[in-house]
């Protein structure tokens, strides 16, 4: 258990009244080690082993269109477990397996990107299923009037790691000569993910079910009734829908945004790392605000504001790759940290907000088709983002074209949920 001791006197007084809040953040403490030092300089590595734009947008492609695949069946799977602590295990299982294989990559000699882009799919499916497992295995665990709590918790947790393995991983790059060195560091990224994943299996299995559901059984008869669920449940369908939309316009710009800071802000390993920290250090300091809006004005109003700070990032990278490369980097950062204040709304507010609106008869089968239409959009819109911008020119112009199209559809996409806030 955590040193309770050594936490404020309302934090030690919740935590011993919510024993599974503090297993939640152990668990959100491991998962979040994990994936930020196993993700650390992931577009790098993959740029050291020879991969061009193309290949960088595959990263997210490939992974998010084998998910796809797999999401409604595991979803209607976990439904017919009485128990999904296994399937939690499980996943985490085949996510340390394809972390080891991406630790592997560089022996595959000229085969390394292919091997690589196989190993990133094996663990990105195995990633999806498992946040899947844990958000059906959530709601049976924490109560619902301690929801918001346990998720501040975990999502404080979340943003310090996010806050300083980034940047502890770049200093040790930057400072690294070699290309042969930095690829032997990545590796040792990888070797460390699989422990601390290791130690998060330890932690789940000691989780204890308060409100477990009834499983149900795989029939044509019965997935037909979860199909009928769904499509009468309005809104699930709207929400989905503006979620969708929001998301579109978030993932077009992923591979782009690693593009603009390498190519045209020219930033190394250290200041890569540095932006990271600088935006989860102010979600940090600002956390505690957002959690008392939830508290105050429900889920759903405060995550307007998150797709308005998103909507910042587009614009402040075309300011920052405006000015001189001297300057450019370090404006930058700044704007990078101001973008992303309410951005911690998006991590603690998305999944409270489908909770309302799913059939918990049906909770993985719905989470699993919302996750699969995510799915869909992360494949598709960071290759489409790297095609208009091709499409524009491939140059500096281009990037900057490309960058304010995508402003616009984020602005559009706040407009959108607010309305959709207002109509309920």
């Amino acid at each position: 258990m955590l040193p309770l001791k050594y936490l404020p006197a309302r934090t030690r007084k919740f935590a011993k009244s919510n024993p599974a809040a503090v297993r939640y953040v152990i668990d959100g403490l491991y998962i979040a080690f994990a994936t930020s030092i196993a993700m650390s300089g992931f577009g790098l590595f993959a740029i050291r082993l020879g991969a061009d734009d193309f290949q960088l947008s595959l990263l997210q492609f490939l992974p998010q269109i084998f998910t796809l695949l797999v999401l409604i069946p595991g979803g209607l799977f976990m439904d017919s477990l009485h128990n999904k602590k296994g399937i939690v295990t499980g996943t985490l299982a085949a996510l340390m397996f394809g972390y080891f294989l991406c630790s592997l990559s560089p022996f595959a000699a000229s085969y390394s990107i292919p091997f690589f882009l196989s190993a990133v799919t094996l663990a990105g499916v195995a990633n999806a299923l498992f946040n899947i497992a844990w958000q059906s295995f959530f709601p049976g665990v924490v109560v619902v009037n301690t929801r918001n709590k346990v998720l501040t918790l975990r999502t404080r947790v979340f943003l310090f790691i996010s806050m300083i393995v980034p940047l502890l991983t770049g200093v040790i790059l930057t400072n690294i000569g070699t290309v042969s060195g930095k690829i032997k560091t990545h590796q040792i990224f990888f070797i460390s993910s699989i422990i601390l994943l290791f130690m998060a299996v330890l932690n789940f299995r000691k989780f204890r079910v308060r409100q477990p559901v009834i499983p149900r059984h795989i029939t044509l008869p019965e997935i037909k009734r979860a199909g009928k669920s769904l499509l009468g449940n309005k809104s699930f369908i709207l929400f989905t829908g503006a979620a969708l939309f929001f998301h579109m316009t978030w993932h077009f710009d992923w591979t782009l945004y690693f593009i603009g800071q390498v190519n045209y802000l020219k930033m190394n390993e250290f200041q890569l790392g540095l932006a990271p920290f600088c935006g989860a250090a102010i979600q940090l300091l600002t956390i505690k605000f957002w959690s008392r809006m939830n508290e105050r004005r429900g889920v759903e109003l405060p995550f307007t504001f998150g797709i308005l700070g998103l909507s910042l990032c587009p614009a402040f990278m075309i300011i920052s790759v405006s000015l001189p490369v001297s300057a450019g980097p370090h404006i930058f950062v700044i704007l990078h940290t101001i973008a992303h204040i309410p951005f911690c709304v998006i991590t603690l507010n998305l999944f409270q907000c489908l909770l309302q609106v799913i059939d918990n008869e049906y909770r993985s089968f719905y989470l699993s088709v919302f996750a699969c239409i995510l799915c869909l959009s992360n494949a598709v819109m960071p290759v489409a983002g790297v095609a208009l911008y091709h499409g524009l020119g491939a140059d500096l112009n281009g990037f900057r074209y490309t960058m304010g199209i995508i402003f616009v559809l984020r602005i559009i996409a706040a407009g959108l949920w607010l309305l959709r806030w207002r109509k309920r």
